[in-house]
């Protein structure tokens, strides 16, 4: 059986899962969807027999999809993923899975209720040296979390604006938080910090804040200090540290370093955790078995609350609990 698939979004991402899918057995990319006709045409053009359409309801009336890809920017979540819903499609969505609570809720009623097959593209959870630090943590007791961020601010014009992209901790630093919930449980407590330190000074038309720092506490009784900018120009960092009874474990993009009573151990991760997330989410929609898919759109709803939680604490000054 050969899966077809379409992939709203014409940008980086779209065309980063279309370039692995088509590297796989028994998968043709046979549909995109754009902002506009031409972006759609433009991403479709590379794919034999791919067509472009300006509108998802277009696409899933003229294409038999057996699963979609949505890959667009944060601010353009709802009538996609209501209408794969509603038709009983399942689909792979990138991260944040939006800008506000209500919609990305709305969403996930929805898929609860047709109980439809999805995943979410938190890709930290794919990689091998995630799973490891998952399994050594298993006899370990994490007691706190440090994690970070820190870089430059993305250039497309929807990410320097608080109401289309959410601000960095909901559009990037989502993947820490999420990768501290895979490894360490859940969040109750959210108290944040945000500030707007240089870009907002030196650049016109930017209202997301440059600087942040969000401190939360798990209902393991652990805590957990996340922070992040998008105003520097080097020095760029991001990953998880976990400090335990045993010593510390570093979470990063690239490995898992454990620092256990003086020794120094470095475990590279040997996969690419994207091709791992596209093989566990197309596997499901083959077979219906779902247990390889490691965030579904219920549990990216947990991270999404988090960072919510975060951006509303910010903006009002005290701490709010998550029941």
């Amino acid at each position: 059986m050969t899966l077809q698939i379409g992939i709203v979004g014409t940008g980086w991402f779209g065309r980063m899962h279309a370039e692995k899918l088509v590297s796989m057995e028994g998968v043709q990319v046979r549909a995109f969807c754009g902002s506009s006709i031409e972006k759609a045409e433009q991403a479709a053009k590379s794919y034999r027999d791919a067509r472009s359409y300006d509108s998802i309801t277009n696409m899933l009336d003229d294409s038999k999809l057996d699963a979609v890809y949505i890959c667009t920017p944060p601010f353009a979540h709802g009538e996609i993923e209501l209408t794969l819903v509603e038709r009983g499609i399942p689909f792979l969505v990138e991260k944040p899975i939006g800008v506000d609570e209500e919609t990305p809720n709305r969403i996930r009623q929805e898929i609860a209720r047709k109980q439809l097959i999805t995943s979410v593209g938190y890709h930290f959870r794919y990689m091998e040296s995630t799973g490891r630090a998952k399994a050594m943590l298993a006899d370990r007791t994490p007691v706190m979390a440090q994690g970070q961020w820190m870089g430059g601010m993305p250039g497309v014009y929807w990410w320097r604006n608080m109401a289309t992209s959410g601000g960095q901790f909901v559009e990037q630093t989502t993947h820490i938080v999420d990768l501290m919930r895979y490894l360490l449980g859940d969040v109750h407590e959210v108290y944040a910090a945000y500030g707007n330190a240089l870009v907002g000074q030196r650049e016109e038309g930017v209202t997301v804040p440059d600087v942040g720092a969000v401190t939360m506490k798990l209902t393991s009784g652990a805590i957990a200090t996340i922070s992040n900018t998008c105003a520097i120009r080097g020095g760029d960092r991001s990953g998880l540290q976990i400090y335990t009874d045993k010593g510390m474990l570093e979470v990063t993009g690239e490995a898992l370093t454990d620092f256990e009573e003086g020794k120094r151990t470095e475990y590279k991760s040997g996969n690419n955790p994207y091709q791992s997330e596209n093989e566990a989410f197309l596997h499901a929609v083959r077979t219906g078995d779902t247990s390889r898919i490691l965030s579904d759109y219920e549990d990216a709803w947990q991270t999404h609350r988090v960072t919510m939680a975060a951006n509303e604490s910010a903006k009002t000054g005290l701490p709010v609990k998550l029941s």
